[in-house]
């Protein structure tokens, strides 16, 4: 099975964080995406929906930059 990355084009680093505006992955999750078994990245888009979960600012901020 072929999983997508969930990369979503808005690549930038929130310092305070360490995480990825757009995916919420960590820059190690994003470079090793295309090397991990399915499992793997499976556990890691669990992570992100908790991540994204945990920030609902963050979030509603990210799509009203996208719709513009």
């Amino acid at each position: 099975m072929n999983i997508p990355s969930p990369c979503i084009n808005v690549c930038r680093l929130d310092a305070a964080t360490g995480l990825c505006e757009g995916c919420f992955r960590t820059l190690d999750e994003i470079a090793r995406w295309s090397r991990h078994a399915d499992v793997e990245k499976r556990r890691i888009l669990d992570a992100v929906d908790r991540r994204r979960a945990q920030a609902p600012v963050a979030a509603s901020a990210l799509r009203a930059e996208q719709a513009r």
